[in-house]
């Protein structure tokens, strides 16, 4: 596994995702209910606070969130605060997939295929080594 770089979170975004734990959408829990399950091997949390904010699903070996957007999203200011959060994660090296609520109903499928190749295709080839541990190992039958 590799290091979280996802941003601190204040005491204050801990405490908001706790309780948004409790009251997840129908679309978050029918993702979390697939995406618990680890698919592809890939560790998923829901409702991880970082900064100050709260991500509605996060992979930190993939350095990605997922964000449900329901209908709120496209109202407003809203876009351009999802902008902004989308870029002030970018700038901490998280990459966020946007995901409309009702696709996530429709056709839950195809979502989770999207972010499984989503979270793949950001994956480090190589897991870095522990800075204290043994070199790599040689090519087998070499010394």
């Amino acid at each position: 596994m590799l290091r979280d770089v996802a941003p601190k979170p204040k005491s204050e975004t801990v405490a908001r995702s706790r309780r948004l734990r409790r009251v997840m959408s129908p679309p978050e829990i029918a993702l979390w209910q697939v995406l618990r399950a680890r698919p592809a091997g890939l560790k998923f949390r829901r409702q991880h606070p970082s900064g100050d904010y709260t991500l509605d699903f996060y992979c930190s070996d993939a350095r990605l969130a997922i964000e449900i957007d329901g209908e709120a999203h496209g109202r407003g200011d809203r876009p351009m605060r999802d902008a902004r959060r989308d870029r002030w994660f970018a700038g901490h090296g998280i990459a966020t997939v946007r995901i409309p609520a009702r696709e996530a109903l429709r056709d839950l499928d195809r979502v989770v295929r999207g972010i499984v190749v989503a979270a793949q295709a950001r994956l480090p080839l190589h897991h870095p080594a522990a800075p204290d541990g043994p070199p790599p190992r040689d090519k087998l039958g070499e010394e």
